[in-house]
């Protein structure tokens, strides 16, 4: 299972998420299609990500400047630059994933709570 986690610094806030079983260009666009059909106008957005092959790739560096967004990207294998992001996945795997025998799709997406709210 995958997960791509959009995230606004200001407020640590989680945007959009989108749980996929393939890591891939298709995952990460639509993510970002759900935050911005949250929000319009992200003109002068910075969106900030480490080097992963689907953050380099030619359509998300075609789909963020088309919406008026900025790329800022980690230096290449240094994990404290995008220290928020891994820090939440961190959590979210020990606290929200590891405990529970998961063993499917289904079972993940009930793990993971929606809309701000808690997971029993």
């Amino acid at each position: 299972m995958y997960l791509s986690v959009v995230k606004d610094l200001f407020n640590n806030e989680i945007v959009a998420y989108q749980l996929g079983e393939r890591n891939d260009n298709e995952l990460v666009l639509q993510t970002f299609a759900k935050a911005f059909a949250k929000q319009k106008d992200v003109t002068g957005l910075v969106v900030h990500s480490d080097h992963g092959f689907q953050y380099t790739s030619h359509t998300y560096h075609d789909m963020l400047p088309k919406v008026g967004a900025q790329i800022s990207m980690s230096r290449r294998g240094n994990c404290l630059d995008n220290a928020s992001m891994e820090s939440f996945f961190s959590h979210l795997k020990t606290e929200g994933l590891y405990p529970y025998d998961i063993r499917n799709l289904v079972e993940t997406q009930s793990r993971i709570p929606k809309n701000g709210s808690s997971v029993n």
